[in-house]
């Protein structure tokens, strides 16, 4: 694959690297500098996706239960009835029913809260679940401490076995709320490459080397829009052109499975415009397949 013009680019994008894999082998690579593990923010969301799929495989939650049953030590004195209508499926496809993005970035560092459950619950629910899109953390984060409550450990201890070791990823970080969870919706630091991985796993409709690490019925539910309104969105993967779907961080951090073309390409970048990242797969990468 030739990548002069899409890496003409990518050094105005300020793009750090581009993996490229199609039919099981490495066609394309470019690096700015060495590989190193860097924050991959709201690409975190897909691996806490993985975690609450391999939960409900094994019994430990159900994609139906009631946000008042599974945090009802942590409800607001009045709960609305919006909330009442809440479930887990709510937490993982940006239609909780809450107007606002919360427990972004720059909000985490002034939140002067160390219960961010009870903090994202007495958020007002202002409309039905599955009613708007709104883009926010809450989902993502509440999701990741129910299947650390279930599991009986932190999220990375829990993925350890079930993804990061058969995918041969040592021990990552991850960034921590307050009282030491995981934090769902971003601070999952990794490399180009281990990143990858994950696109690989999801391409190959969650077989690893022979061996399932996650069903493929939801592998194929997390990939596709689940409402026709709003931007493609499925259990915190988002859609894109040609028929693919991402795991998507900020500042260009992305893994894209091309179910059609049988291909993933991940980019790490510190990138302002990360739109014109992925604009320039499409552009440039995706016509070679």
């Amino acid at each position: 694959m030739r990548l002069e013009k899409f890496i003409e680019k990518a050094k105005q994008l300020r793009v750090l690297g581009v993996k490229i894999t199609q039919n099981g082998k490495e066609i394309g690579r470019w690096l700015a500098e060495d590989e190193m593990r860097r924050n991959i923010y709201s690409g975190t969301k897909s691996y806490v996706s993985f975690a609450v799929g391999r939960a409900v495989q094994e019994g430990l939650l159900s994609l139906d239960e009631k946000l008042t049953d599974v945090f009802a030590d942590e409800l607001p004195e009045t709960v609305s009835e919006n909330l009442q209508k809440a479930t887990v499926r709510d937490l993982l496809t940006m239609r909780l029913g809450q107007a606002t993005s919360e427990l972004m970035a720059s909000r985490r560092t002034t939140l002067n809260r160390n219960d961010w459950v009870r903090y994202s619950l007495s958020l007002p629910f202002s409309s039905a679940p599955g009613e708007a899109f709104v883009y926010s953390n809450v989902g993502p984060y509440l999701a990741g401490v129910l299947v650390q409550r279930r599991a009986g450990c932190t999220l990375t201890d829990y993925l350890m076995p079930r993804l990061f070791q058969p995918l041969e990823i040592q021990l990552p970080t991850w960034e921590l709320d307050p009282l030491g969870n995981s934090f769902g919706g971003s601070g999952l630091m990794l490399t180009m490459s281990e990143y990858h991985k994950l696109g690989l796993l999801y391409l190959q409709k969650g077989v690893w080397q022979g061996k399932r690490l996650i069903a493929e019925e939801w592998v194929e539910e997390s990939g596709k829009a689940l409402y026709a309104d709003g931007p493609g969105y499925g259990y915190l993967f988002w859609r894109g052109e040609y028929n693919s779907y991402r795991a998507d961080g900020m500042y260009g951090q992305l893994c894209i499975i091309f179910p059609d073309y049988n291909a993933v390409v991940t980019t790490v970048s510190e990138s302002r415009d990360p739109q014109s990242v992925l604009r320039a797969i499409y552009d440039e990468i995706c016509p070679q397949f």
